[in-house]
């Protein structure tokens, strides 16, 4: 019964997240941390649809424009801004709402993640780093697939600096990361929580998607890629391999037409739906909040709070 309230808010990318978050919050005396791997970057506003300072109808956001593009942002800088935002939030009596679509890092913070490991050495990381430069990123996977084949079979075989983490905590530590994860996700979380993950039709989602990403053409993603690219954002950053970014930067450097970039832009975003979708689905008390044609904001907002009233949150 001491547990503080801690309210999640997610779904697949070009759900209608933010707005619903923002409701909500007017309703319950919340503020919103936003959990989404790609928002913390300065500059990086048309390809990840930040949440502009007017729509935000006074409530305040954290973990938005904390960051440039060329600093190191993962997990664990996540879990940290957010714990110290969660205690802003409560000092001024409010509630924290996490909001966004990148489950790993909600995981890590309403389970209270410990990622504790020796990050003094970084000389096996070098080596992998290397290597993947060398002999491409199929020869980490295979070490991967040998050490680790569970982490394997859910990290993508280009995702190097995925795989390069699983074989560095192995190496580290002499335990496979999958079984490190799995232990920790199935910990007690801290927090007295609601976890609603917002919902629609797979058709009518893939149709928002398309949309957003000729909005996001229109309102001049070109142009915001090239800007990065002239102050030396390269391809080598992490946050330049965001979706959206990684294909307009490839047709800027003559690799594609901007009609195919803008085709695999769509692509890769719905891939990134299906994906957000099968992690959450893997969630424990999930509360799924599906968005049909006829619903409205107001109703799906009643349903939650009505909901955290059962869970003793308000």
């Amino acid at each position: 019964m001491n547990k503080k309230p801690l309210i999640i808010l997610t779904g697949p990318t070009a759900s209608g997240k933010s707005s619903l978050a923002i409701r909500l919050a007017r309703q319950i005396g919340g503020e919103i941390i936003s959990a989404d791997s790609m928002q913390v970057y300065r500059g990086m506003d048309i390809g990840t649809a930040k949440i502009r300072p007017e729509e935000m109808q006074g409530i305040p956001h954290y973990l938005i424009d904390v960051m440039d593009p060329d600093e190191p942002f993962n997990v664990v800088v996540f879990q940290a801004l957010a714990k110290e935002a969660m205690a802003k939030i409560r000092a001024a009596g409010h509630i924290p709402i996490i909001a966004g679509g990148t489950g790993f890092y909600i995981q890590a913070l309403f389970r209270d993640i410990d990622f504790t490991e020796n990050n003094n050495d970084i000389s096996y990381r070098k080596h992998l780093e290397a290597l993947a430069g060398s002999a491409g990123p199929e020869a980490l996977f295979r070490m991967l697939l040998k050490e680790d084949p569970e982490s394997a079979a859910a990290i993508h075989p280009n995702n190097i600096k995925k795989v390069i983490r699983a074989l560095e905590f192995k190496h580290q530590t002499g335990q496979k990361i999958s079984d490190h994860n799995r232990e920790q996700a199935a910990q007690t979380s801290p927090y007295q929580y609601a976890y609603f993950v917002l919902n629609m039709d797979r058709a009518i989602l893939y149709e928002k998607i398309e949309q957003r990403v000729d909005e996001m053409m229109s309102a001049g993603l070109l142009q915001e890629v090239e800007r990065l690219r002239s102050r030396g954002y390269g391809m080598d950053l992490v946050s330049m391999q965001g979706l959206g970014y990684k294909e307009i930067y490839a047709y800027l450097e003559g690799e594609c037409s901007l009609e195919e970039a803008v085709s695999r832009i769509k692509l890769g975003t719905r891939h990134f739906a299906k994906r957000q979708l099968t992690w959450f689905r893997r969630e424990k008390d999930v509360i799924w909040l599906e968005k049909r044609p006829d619903s409205s904001e107001e109703e799906l907002t009643e349903f939650m709070i009505n909901v955290m009233k059962e869970k003793n949150i308000l």
